[in-house]
């Protein structure tokens, strides 16, 4: 890029913002970014199951976030209206439910019927009132309009798991008169299911194709995912390609890359963005062992559990029954201590611009990512905030509903060179970048982050031979600052905005800690 182009880039951020010609400082831009778009190679379809979403029993995911029976901001069923009113703007295409750890100790036929079994949950500590079950689920994903996704307990029997499966999809037989007696005739046609939680070991590698083959017994035109690989490693042991392989659709892997589960952590904005290329490292190594076990293009991956930060739960492992005395000082204390997840000045521009290039990467691996599932959806670290008075929509909820509602249909393959950002012996790309094009090929939808804190970049967009010369729609998200959040005082101190890009010869100046989503419509 020359140094010219550079000062169109600055003078044409000064006209988008209002400034005159004037007013623009005449010092040479120091950041810089280009972003190539090869036109002549084939653009990719993506699934929209990568903005997918998941709750578990633990905080306030169900009760007191989706479910609140007696709120006033609930109806008669007990669903909170103004949850599935916000969350319905995420366009969230799959609910992955129950766990999570707490799967680990959930047997399905103590939550449908009349008669509810409540349960010490020893994963968690708590008592589960199990007032929210198979049918509040099924409910709650058909009210968003998401489909069902559920994971099952791989600690009970394979007879247990397969039962699961007829009373959710069978129309004759025992279960489906079971279901039928429960208030709902018709199947559920939940058409996703896991065979467990972040499990590992030839043992269950074992489990996981008995119960494959007796679920799909039951039902053929299931999909079955199971674990794969969680946390930083992305190893997979090759027996569970050998053993399982032939039975699986999907390949569940997890990761949180700022690990809150026992000690709490709140990194400055810098130190995550760091943190921002870890997803597409990750892919790639999941993407390798798929493919060195001669099963890429068979079985796709599903990233059913991520977020910036995991969720706080000090003092319960999620892995080790253990009694509980529900009275104990130190045990009420540890559970209070969840609520650390829920403070809102945690939620800055960092998350927001950590999800978008979550996304990316997805999108990047558009080939292999079948599904994607942000955890949690509703409170702890999800991008929605309920509190008894109404919701809070975090930074994260923004970039989120972005990409799921802006983008086209195809992905196209970029280049992108950038300046990098740096923080102690760390670097990420200054800018990263996504571009999407609709069927016809010529109408495109670009998504460009900034991750500087403070300065702009200018950045370089090239589309194959086409002229990138004007101004265009555009969503941004921003905020005053990067360490700007939302709360219940100031629920809109984030939010995205309309506006118009203007590009100077393909040069556009891209605002600090900021994700732009550009409309670049058809020629024709």
């Amino acid at each position: 890029m020359t140094m010219a182009s550079c000062f169109l880039g600055a003078v044409g951020f000064g006209i988008m913002c209002g400034m005159a010609a004037d007013d623009i400082p005449s010092k040479p831009v120091s950041n810089t970014a280009r972003v190539v778009v090869d036109t002549d190679a084939p653009a990719r379809s993506h699934d929209p199951m990568i903005f997918g979403g998941f709750i578990e029993h633990l905080g306030k995911q169900i009760y007191g976030g989706f479910f609140e029976p007696g709120s006033p901001l609930a109806d008669e069923e007990g669903f909170r209206l103004d949850v599935i009113e916000a969350i319905r703007e995420l366009k969230v295409p799959v609910i992955r439910w129950p766990g999570g750890c707490f799967v680990d100790g959930y047997h399905w036929q103590k939550g449908v019927g009349e008669h509810r079994q409540p349960y010490d949950d020893d994963r968690w500590g708590v008592r589960e009132p199990n007032t929210f079950g198979t049918h509040e689920f099924i409910e709650l994903c058909r009210r968003i309009g998401a489909e069902p996704y559920i994971c099952q307990n791989s600690l009970a029997g394979v007879q247990e798991m397969a039962d699961w499966v007829a009373y959710c999809n069978d129309t004759t037989g025992e279960w489906s008169r079971r279901r039928e007696a429960d208030g709902h005739p018709e199947p559920f046609d939940v058409e996703i299911w896991s065979v467990g939680n972040e499990k590992t070991g030839r043992g269950y590698v074992d489990k996981v194709r008995e119960t494959a083959l007796a679920m799909k017994q039951v039902d053929p035109d299931i999909q079955v995912t199971c674990s794969g690989a969680h946390g930083p490693s992305a190893y997979i042991d090759p027996y569970l390609f050998e053993t399982a392989g032939a039975h699986l659709d999907l390949l569940s892997i997890h990761e949180y890359w700022i690990p809150n589960f026992q000690h709490h952590h709140a990194p400055d904005y810098l130190s995550c963005m760091m943190l921002t290329e870890k997803p597409d490292a990750h892919l790639e190594a999941v993407v390798e062992s798929i493919e060195q076990a001669g099963m890429r293009g068979r079985i796709k991956i599903a990233f059913d559990e991520w977020n910036l930060r995991s969720w706080h739960h000090p003092g319960f492992s999620g892995h080790h029954p253990r009694e509980v005395d529900h009275e104990d000082p130190e045990v009420v204390a540890l559970i209070e201590a969840r609520d650390k997840s829920l403070e809102p000045s945690l939620y800055t521009m960092a998350d927001a611009l950590f999800c978008a290039s979550f996304f990316n990467a997805c999108l990047r691996h558009a080939d292999d990512v079948a599904m994607a599932n942000i955890a949690c959806l509703v409170n702890q670290t999800g991008p929605l905030y309920v509190h008894p008075e109404g919701v809070v929509r975090r930074t994260h909820f923004h970039a989120m509903a972005m990409y799921a509602d802006l983008l086209e249909s195809r992905v196209a393959e970029a280049k992108i060179e950038s300046d990098r950002l740096r923080h102690g012996d760390s670097s990420v790309a200054m800018v990263d970048a996504i571009a999407t094009v609709d069927e016809s090929g010529d109408s495109w939808v670009v998504a460009l982050m900034n991750r500087h804190p403070e300065e702009e970049v200018v950045c370089t967009l090239e589309i194959g031979d086409r002229s990138i010369d004007g101004t265009y729609e555009a969503m941004m998200l921003a905020g005053d600052s990067p360490d700007a959040f939302n709360d219940i005082e100031h629920p809109d101190r984030v939010a995205p905005g309309k506006t118009r890009l203007a590009f100077r010869s393909g040069c556009v100046a891209l605002p600090p800690h900021s994700l732009c989503i550009v409309r670049i419509p058809s020629t024709k």
